[in-house]
């Protein structure tokens, strides 16, 4: 029998009697288990989530959900074929050794895998006074649970809602909180909301629109600390700048931390960014080296992306859940030269204030922007971003339909500024600082995230203090 053969035969029967066991049920987790069927496995699969639901989906959390038109148990994501998986929900993943390839988990089961899939996602960012987050009417938006607690608590109509953090959870609160007619304050530690993901030029515009429609909105100030009643209810906080805010429900909307501490001493190159690995969801090792049985897709894995000078991006976006859970599930039942790269061209959008706000690739690469189309005034409006001559990401305020264009420009790393595809061009075309945070400055975490060029690179941990 030839290698290619016998190569083949292993393919085979791995597919046939391999057992891979995928840790996080969410939505990267479900789509990798679909995936893996469709590819033809059709061994042992073991899906492992500590929260005791099946996959749901979470943008309408923070949206439909807080307005009371989907009841957050109604959020389950739809299944496009079975999986026929042992599902052990409602138990934390807490270790793996690679030597044994076990997953051990809070009850404590020892689960043996072949190939192992990590899914495990992020987490909200809890408000660090572990005294003041005790208090009634403090809340964190992360999970279904999360949002069914805080969205009865917007339904009792609060005297007030106090957003700690300018990044786009914490701006589509506060815009359901407008809906509502709940007087709402936000404070950011940055200059302007949404800063750290599209910059001051675009925060700016953010910043206005969130005033409005009424926001108390205080930039430039952290909450120093949140303060009670004698029945331990959340009724104020105190800001850096000596001011006080009244307020009966507070969201810590500080952003999310990637769930790896189940991977201390595994020996993979997992930090605070996530864990590393190849552009095909293979895992690295902590020297840098991939390794063959475990995989990585999802809000948790970072991969290195050719349109940005090969450093490891962190992308907490849907789509990159679903196509680095596709990819990873492909290449985890094959071999060379059949492996796929996941090179999605990162994007997002966010409902706000009446404004579908919608971006692709990586603004915070860039260092310039140039406005290419409509009217900034109206708030319909493209925008590109740039550095070093090229196009590297495009936002648009209510003008989605133009991004297909910015993307395909994107990927052709095409010359910035670019040529505008409509007729209806701004007075002025003229690129200017796009004026993101300088490193280091506190401010929310962007939804995608430049990592540097090492895929063991651990950075500080950001430690707010308040937004």
């Amino acid at each position: 029998m030839t290698l290619s053969a016998t190569l083949a035969e292993l393919v085979r029967d791995f597919r046939a009697n391999g057992r891979i066991v995928i840790v996080g049920a969410s939505l990267a987790g479900l789509r990798g288990a679909e995936a893996l069927r469709e590819e033809g496995f059709t061994g042992s699969l073991t899906i492992i989530g500590d929260e005791p639901y099946e996959p749901y989906d979470r943008p309408p959390l923070s949206k439909q959900v807080l307005k009371g038109w989907v009841p957050a148990d109604h959020t389950a994501l739809p299944r496009f074929r079975e999986v026929e998986a042992q599902w052990r929900l409602g138990v934390a993943a807490i270790g793996l050794d690679r030597a044994t390839k076990q997953v051990r988990l809070a009850d404590g089961e020892q689960v043996p895998y072949d190939r192992l899939l990590i899914a495990t996602g992020t987490r909200a960012r809890q408000w660090p006074d572990p005294a003041e987050a005790a208090l009634e009417g403090v809340f964190s938006l992360r999970s279904r649970d999360d949002a069914a607690r805080l969205q009865q608590a917007l339904a009792a109509r609060p005297s007030r809602v106090l957003v700690i953090g300018g990044g786009f959870i914490g701006s589509e609160v506060a815009s359901v909180c407008r809906e509502l007619d709940i007087p709402v304050t936000l404070t950011e530690r940055g200059s302007a909301p949404l800063v750290g993901a599209l910059g001051g030029v675009i925060g700016e515009i953010a910043a206005q629109m969130q005033r409005d429609h009424g926001v108390d909105l205080r930039c430039g100030v952290s909450v120093a600390s949140l303060e009670g009643d004698a029945a331990g209810h959340v009724r104020r906080a105190r800001l850096s700048d000596g001011t006080t805010v009244e307020a009966d429900v507070v969201l810590a909307a500080l952003g999310s931390i990637r769930n790896v501490e189940w991977l201390q001493g595994s020996g993979l190159a997992a930090g605070f960014w996530g864990v590393g690995c190849d552009a095909g969801g293979r895992a690295f090792d902590i020297n840098g080296v991939v390794t063959d049985s475990v995989y990585v897709a999802g809000d948790v894995a970072r991969a290195p992306h050719v349109l940005y000078e090969y450093q490891f991006l962190a992308m907490e976006h849907w789509d990159n859940a679903v196509f680095g859970a596709e990819v990873a599930a492909h290449n985890m039942v094959n071999l060379e030269p059949h492996y796929r790269p996941h090179l999605l061209l990162p994007g997002f959008w966010s409902g706000q204030f009446g404004v579908n706000i919608k971006s692709v690739g990586v603004p915070p690469f860039a260092d310039e922007i140039v406005f290419t189309q409509g009217s900034v005034k109206d708030r319909c409006f493209a925008a590109a971003y740039g550095r070093r001559g090229r196009i590297v990401a495009a936002v648009t305020f209510d003008h989605g339909k133009w991004l297909e264009y910015y993307a395909h420009l994107i990927e052709e790393s095409a010359a910035f500024p670019p040529p505008p595809p409509g007729w209806d061009r701004p007075d002025v075309m003229k690129p200017v600082p796009a004026e993101f945070p300088a490193p280091g400055v506190p401010t929310a975490i962007p939804d995608v995230v430049l990592t540097g060029h090492d895929p063991n690179e651990r950075r500080a941990e950001f430690r707010p203090r308040g937004h």
